[in-house]
């Protein structure tokens, strides 16, 4: 009798055992979230991915380095990356209407990057030659944003109904008849130099070693007029509910973030905690 109840308690013991192992191993570490991003946001992403703040949130990150917009926003959608950290609400609003493979949600807004007008040969906007050459972007947001830039300058007119699809020939009115050349944003900031002006997007500017608050001659502010601007965390739209993506959202604005954000951009990505609502209205 004493040997099986030696036998008995032995067996529960390493059934206890093996439960207790089997709890532990279904005990899954956090799922890597892979944020894809493009130029000096890599940069932000890389520091938040390491940050204390992200550790806190128990958010384990790998980000992933992209030189295409589109082809960034249509990995996403193909699931090899989670979530995208580079596009303004009109980029997302164009490539949604356009895409034919699915689409995306936003999940939060981040910043304004203020675009800017610049130039090498002229210190202001108040005396504008007749038939001055402005560079915009070909690109259909960053182009219909700089259009609504030098619309709010004073320069040109649009039409009431002008919107992040407009293009150079939805100029209602011309007064100084400037000369429009579209080319590629990278390209702008070296044609500077033969053109008047040129309308840049602040990553670009950015990687012109130019501060847009600083060095353009006019420049966005944070206002209704520019909330399509914001720029945003996207991911696919099945993904919308992911508590996990969502967090990243609140980590990006975290005091201590933002802190090294101003430091590191010189004041150039403008935080902007709103709802999606207030850039759909």
């Amino acid at each position: 009798m004493k040997k099986w109840g030696f036998s008995l308690l032995a067996a529960f013991a390493l059934v206890l055992g093996l439960a207790g192992c089997g709890h532990k191993s279904s005990a899954s570490p956090a799922k890597t979230i892979r944020v894809g991003s493009m130029a000096s946001d890599v940069e932000i992403w890389q520091h938040i991915a390491k940050s204390k703040e992200a550790k806190a949130a128990g958010l384990k990150l790998k980000v992933v380095s992209f030189d295409d917009g589109v082809q960034l926003n249509q990995s996403t959608l193909d699931g090899d990356v989670d979530v995208n950290a580079f596009q303004s609400y009109a980029y997302f609003e164009a490539f949604n209407k356009q895409s034919k493979n699915g689409k995306e949600v936003a999940l939060g807004t981040t910043y304004l990057e203020p675009m800017g007008i610049y130039s090498n040969k002229h210190h202001s906007l108040k005396a504008i030659p007749d038939g001055a050459t402005v560079i915009v972007a070909n690109d259909a947001a960053n182009q219909a944003r700089g259009l609504e830039l030098l619309a709010k300058a004073g320069l040109i007119s649009l039409p009431k109904d002008f919107n992040s699809f407009g293009k150079i020939s939805d100029i209602k009115a011309n007064p100084h008849h400037l000369k429009f050349k579209a080319v590629q944003d990278n390209t702008i900031p070296r044609m500077l130099k033969d053109a008047d002006y040129g309308l840049l997007a602040n990553t670009v500017a950015y990687q012109a070693h130019l501060n847009v608050l600083t060095d353009s001659l006019y420049h966005e502010r944070v206002d209704q007029s520019t909330r399509k601007n914001v720029n945003i965390l996207a991911t696919a739209a099945k993904n919308k509910d992911n508590k996990q993506y969502r967090k990243l959202i609140k980590v990006y604005h975290q005091p201590g973030i933002q802190k090294w954000l101003k430091q590191k951009f010189g004041g150039t990505k403008v935080d902007v905690q709103k709802p999606i609502s207030y850039l759909e209205n």
